[in-house]
């Protein structure tokens, strides 16, 4: 088990605090979609803010690839921000330098600064030492609280912590005490849901939880190539040929392990993706040549919720169908309820999609917890050493 040192009992009264948070969030026309990724670092921050600190925040936004890009600055963002914090907040039009520099000197304790979009600079996400150091340079001690790019090896994700005194968030360990608990010491009957597209994305989620969960459900696009290689009929479903061996596998394995494994047995199928598109219900493995499938059906969703309902700990990854669009939202929302409704179970929810799902259906408060990290809560659960974590493992 992971343990990560957090700043709780360490001296931080009048100390600069550089922040990595997450603020890389859904905004279009100037418009704001989702702010909950600035609330989950609310405690964090208001908690270093009592300590006594000053707190400077650093962020990526967008994918500007090394080059200022003025649709992608964090500075158009300071009113949400604000808004979500419930704290003023200071700004400063770069994350290295003489401006940054004297922004943090002159920032009293109690106070907030954002720094610009640290991907404006082509060193951030090559990692660069020197730009590390130049970025840690003002400050007296790190925390990194932005679990959701802690797979990336960046400077502001990893990199300062080499110059630093650092520590982990309340989110951050948060994060890490709930997937640890399904990743390493999960509480049996332990149920694994995985959905979405295709079967390349799970495969390291697959091969990590075949030898700890009790019963592996299988739905979404990807469930069609397991249909597949069973000798169903999948029409123009999706198909992962590239991997259709590794699902063969997957299922000889599990029976051999005892390992149950949950694929469709009837699905909704339609020609086309559209809130108003025309489909029927059809057996799983009988999909018409002309039509796709591109949902779980009723029988499945039941079988499912049945099987969710007996868990002590569930892990949801991936939606079951195209939830976007109304006709095919049913199945990931049977799932939903399913955990929701799970007495006693210990319910945790991959980031991404599937937290958008839970979302959606206004179920994210009934889960144990919903993680902030799309691609961090599949690497993490997949085994892997997520490089922004590391350096603060105790």
């Amino acid at each position: 088990m992971l343990t990560l040192r957090g700043f709780e009992g360490v001296d931080l009264k009048g100390k600069k605090v550089l922040m990595r948070v997450d603020f890389n969030v859904p905004f279009k026309n100037g418009v704001l979609r989702d702010n909950a990724r600035i609330v989950a670092h609310k405690p964090t921050i208001d908690a270093l803010l009592e300590s006594g600190a000053s707190v400077t925040m650093v962020s990526h936004f967008g994918r500007p690839k090394g080059k200022v890009v003025a649709e992608m600055s964090l500075g158009q963002l300071v009113p949400d921000i604000e808004k979500g914090l419930g704290h003023s907040v200071k700004f400063v039009a770069d994350c290295v330098g003489p401006e940054v520099e004297k922004a943090v000197a002159e920032l009293k304790p109690g106070e907030l600064l954002l720094l610009e979009n640290s991907r404006f600079h082509p060193e951030e996400e090559k990692n660069d030492p020197e730009f590390s150091k130049k970025m840690a340079a003002p400050f007296d001690v790190f925390v990194m609280d932005a679990f959701s790019a802690s797979h990336r090896g960046n400077c502001s994700t990893e990199g300062v912590s080499h110059f630093l005194p650092s520590y982990a968030g309340g989110l951050i360990k948060r994060e890490v005490e709930c997937l640890e608990r399904v990743k390493s010491d999960p509480e049996k009957p332990y149920v694994v849901v995985l959905g979405g597209a295709k079967v390349s994305d799970k495969i390291g989620v697959i091969e990590h939880m075949l030898n700890k969960a009790s019963s592996i459900i299988i739905g979404g696009g990807m469930a069609f190539t397991f249909l597949s290689v069973q000798g169903g009929k999948i029409g123009k479903s999706l198909f992962d040929a590239e991997h259709a061996d590794f699902a063969k596998d997957v299922l000889a394995r599990a029976q051999k392990l005892g390992v149950k494994v949950l694929l469709p047995t009837d699905v909704v199928a339609a020609a086309e993706i559209s809130d108003d598109a025309k489909t029927c219900v059809v057996p799983a493995g009988e999909v018409p040549d002309d039509l796709m499938g591109l949902d779980i059906g009723p029988e499945t969703a039941k079988a499912f919720a049945a099987e969710i309902a007996g868990a002590k700990t569930v892990l949801w990854n991936g939606p079951m169908g195209v939830f976007e669009n109304k006709p095919f939202e049913a199945g990931s929302r049977a799932v939903a309820e399913a955990m929701a409704n799970a007495k006693g179970a210990f319910t945790v929810v991959g980031g991404g999609d599937t937290a958008s799902c839970v979302k959606k259906f206004g179920l994210k408060d009934a889960m144990s917890h919903v993680s902030t990290g799309g691609g961090a809560s599949l690497e993490y659960c997949e085994g892997k050493d997520l490089p922004g974590i590391m350096p603060l493992v105790v």
